[in-house]
C-alpha cells in the first residue's frame, strides 16, 4: 500500500518541511509515503467559497484515478479517531488492498460535495482549527505513529 497526502496551497515553510521528512524517513521501513502539493486555483476578490471549492475541484479530480485511489478526508466535519483508532484504520485499509491512499487536506474553504461523496472516509483531526502546513505535518507524525503502533515499535507508549 501507498499513501499519499494531498495539500492545496503553499510550500512548507522550512520547519514545517523538515519535521515532515522526519518522518517520511521514519515511514520508510513500512510503507511508501509522498506528499503532493497541489497548486491552488486562481482567484480573484470576488470569487466565492463556493466557487474555489468548484476550482479546487477540477484540480483533485485531474490528479484522481478511482481504479487506484482510496480517498480518506481530512475535514473539520469528520469521525474523530485516536491514534489507536487511526491504526485500527490503516491496517483494515492495508487488508483491503487498497493500491494507494490518499489523505486530501481541503482548500480554505473545505471542499465540494462531489469530493465529500467521492470520499471513503471523513475524519476530523480536532475540534481546532490549524494551518494547512502543521496538518501536513501532524498528518505525516501519525502515519509514523499508526506503522509503530501496528508494528509495536514502542514509539506510542500504551
Amino acid at each position: 500500500m501507498n499513501i499519499e497526502v494531498w495539500s492545496l496551497g503553499k510550500e512548507n515553510d522550512a520547519y514545517i518541511e523538515k519535521g515532515i521528512q522526519f518522518y517520511l524517513n521514519r515511514l520508510k521501513p513500512f510503507c511508501k509515503t509522498g506528499f503532493v502539493l497541489l497548486p491552488p486555483p486562481k482567484r480573484s476578490a470576488n470569487t466565492t467559497p463556493e466557487e474555489s471549492k468548484l476550482l479546487e475541484e477540477k484540480i483533485i479530480l485531474s490528479r484522481f484515478d478511482e481504479t487506484k485511489h482510496a480517498l480518506i478526508l481530512l475535514d473539520e466535519t469528520g469521525k474523530m479517531l485516536t491514534s489507536e483508532s487511526w491504526a485500527e484504520e490503516i491496517e483494515k485499509l492495508q487488508i483491503s488492498r487498497a493500491k494507494t491512499v490518499i489523505f486530501l487536506i481541503g482548500g480554505p474553504w473545505g471542499v465540494s460535495d462531489k469530493i465529500k461523496q467521492m470520499a471513503q472516509k471523513t475524519w476530523s483531526l480536532s475540534k481546532l482549527t490549524f494551518p494547512h502546513q502543521l496538518v501536513r505535518l501532524i498528518i505525516a507524525e501519525q502515519l509514523y505513529r499508526s506503522f509503530s503502533i501496528l508494528n509495536n515499535s514502542g514509539y506510542h507508549h500504551r
